[in-house]
């Protein structure tokens, strides 16, 4: 399944992430990085859209 997640950089955004990562799902993720960081999705399979 494709996902896009909005606000992925952030805590909970950057776990749900993973979650879905270790279920197979493609995951975009869209966040302006105002308050998340890219560094929370380091070594995650994803798309970042800023």
């Amino acid at each position: 399944m494709s996902v896009l997640i909005t606000g992925g950089a952030g805590f909970i955004g950057s776990h749900l992430v993973r979650a879905l990562n270790t279920r197979g799902d493609n995951v975009r993720v869209l966040d302006n990085l105002s308050s998340g960081l890219e560094a929370n999705l380091v070594g995650a399979d994803l798309e970042l859209l800023v």
